[in-house]
């Protein structure tokens, strides 16, 4: 039996972990050299028809989303993290099944003469 979820809690997929090279960042040698980000995204999808009817032309096509953001990253620089994450959270609301992307992008390797894992931002954009 399955249950349903309540009307106020969407359904989202869940992408975590996307490796991508890109030139991004505000040092000359960080927009020449192609250094390593991760991406991680929260979709909210618009209908819940995929659970309905077990069929992808219900939901947001998770392998269209994930090309839609390694072009992106890959594409043209950006200064800034946030301008990166809100054109990447652009490309994912291009799919008309997404309603609202939650986007975490990382730098996994920022220029900085301390340890530091990584240096991200985070945020959330809907239709409208």
């Amino acid at each position: 039996m399955t249950s349903r979820a309540a009307p106020a809690d969407p359904d989202r997929l869940e992408l975590r972990g996307l490796r991508l090279t890109g030139t991004h960042g505000v040092l000359p040698e960080e927009r020449e050299r192609p250094q390593p980000f991760e991406v991680d995204l929260d979709v909210v999808l618009v209908h819940r028809c995929a659970v309905e009817h077990d069929e992808l032309t219900g939901t947001a096509d998770y392998g269209a989303v994930v090309d839609a953001v390694a072009a992106v990253v890959g594409g043209p620089s950006h200064q800034l993290l946030e301008s990166l994450a809100a054109a990447v959270a652009d490309a994912v609301l291009a799919d008309p099944a997404v309603a609202a992307v939650t986007v975490t992008l990382r730098k996994l390797r920022p220029p900085v003469p301390h340890q530091l894992t990584s240096a991200g931002v985070r945020l959330t954009r809907s239709r409208g």
